[in-house]
């Protein structure tokens, strides 16, 4: 009997790559930033995307890497390879941080950053209603779409609970969500020439 299955072959569930939905590396992908990764793209403009990965952390809390910052209990993730010199930040308090840009009904990017460290001291914000990144994931027109059909990514949505829980299994949850199929992803070692 020929079983012609390719349980690794990301079958496409007709979702495109937009503002407010996630990437999920497929099992293989060793890049270091993107391996086994879960990435929440923020933007789409003219064809580029912009996203954070969100299961990547440092050992560092924002009060660490940011000047004049107040102590504040907030692990900083890695958010990707680009501009990784920068800060950036996604959280659920609407336009209480002036200049924020929303993305999905109860998700927003960026914004005012002394207003943030301003309500944060004053103690205005919690740590479960903001998430910081070092660094940011980017693309160029029509590269995430290739990335996609070479079957580099699955496109998926996720509640807002999950992307502002810094859980280092989101890989594992995300794909556990999507069925037995993706599931099996989970099974795959990670580094497959140790078995």
């Amino acid at each position: 009997m020929d079983l012609n299955v390719d349980y690794f072959k990301i079958e496409h569930n007709g979702v495109a790559p937009a503002q407010g939905k996630i990437l999920i590396s497929e099992p293989f992908l060793q890049d270091t930033y993107f391996k086994r990764s879960v990435v929440l793209l923020v933007s789409y403009d003219k064809g580029h995307f912009v996203g954070y990965v969100l299961n990547k952390f440092t050992e560092m809390n924002i009060h660490d890497a940011a000047k004049d910052f107040p102590a504040f209990d907030a692990k900083l993730s890695v958010g990707g390879p680009v501009r990784v010199d920068t800060i950036h930040f996604i959280h659920t308090l609407g336009t209480l941080i002036p200049e924020t840009i929303q993305v999905t009904e109860n998700l927003w990017w960026s914004g005012d950053f002394s207003a943030v460290r301003e309500l944060i001291s004053k103690g205005k914000i919690l740590p479960r209603q903001i998430r910081f990144f070092i660094g940011y994931s980017g693309w160029e027109p029509m590269q995430l779409e290739n990335e996609i059909s070479e079957n580099s990514w699955l496109v998926a949505d996720m509640e807002t609970e999950n992307i502002m829980n810094c859980n280092a299994n989101l890989w594992n949850d995300a794909l556990s969500n999507l069925g037995s199929r993706y599931k099996l992803w989970t099974k795959y070692p990670e580094n497959p020439g140790l078995n």
